[in-house]
């Protein structure tokens, strides 16, 4: 397990080749990776500045990869979310899982994805031209969570 919350760019490719290279095991690896979006409201997206609690945010995220691991008996997992100021199009999050088999690891990284989503302490802010606001939390991504009780 991995988890950790960074202001650098990652390299997925390199990540993933961490994970697996001493788990004879691995017979599937699950990734997501999202990227800062602009939604194409009136006016675009200048940056995305996401802010965390340190200690509390990391916490979070070991109890949604713990939960993981014990639903879907996964072999491991790793979760990059990066803070501070980030411009459209750059990478923002990325969740690996490696199991035995593709079903539950694909589940696993699904799970995450939408846990991630609601239940860890992310605060983000948009910047347009016309200044900058909070986000807040939208109901389909409660509703994504929903589904895995």
């Amino acid at each position: 397990m991995a988890i950790r919350i960074q202001t650098e760019l990652f390299d997925v490719g390199h990540e993933i080749s961490q994970l697996t290279a001493a788990d004879t095991r691995v017979g599937a690896v699950a990734t997501f990776m999202g990227l800062v979006r602009d939604l194409g409201g009136s006016e675009p997206l200048l940056s995305l500045t996401l802010e965390h609690y340190p200690g509390m945010t990391e916490k979070a995220l070991a109890t949604l990869e713990s939960e993981a691991r014990a639903r879907w008996g996964v072999l491991d997992v790793l979760i990059i979310h990066r803070v501070g100021c980030l411009q459209p199009q750059n990478p923002i999050v990325l969740v690996v899982v490696t199991g035995s088999h593709r079903g539950e690891t694909f589940s696993a990284c699904e799970y995450l994805m939408d846990a991630l989503k609601t239940r860890a302490p992310f605060w983000k802010k948009e910047t347009m031209t016309s200044g900058e606001h909070w986000v807040e939390p939208r109901l389909s991504d409660d509703k994504a969570l929903e589904r895995w009780k």
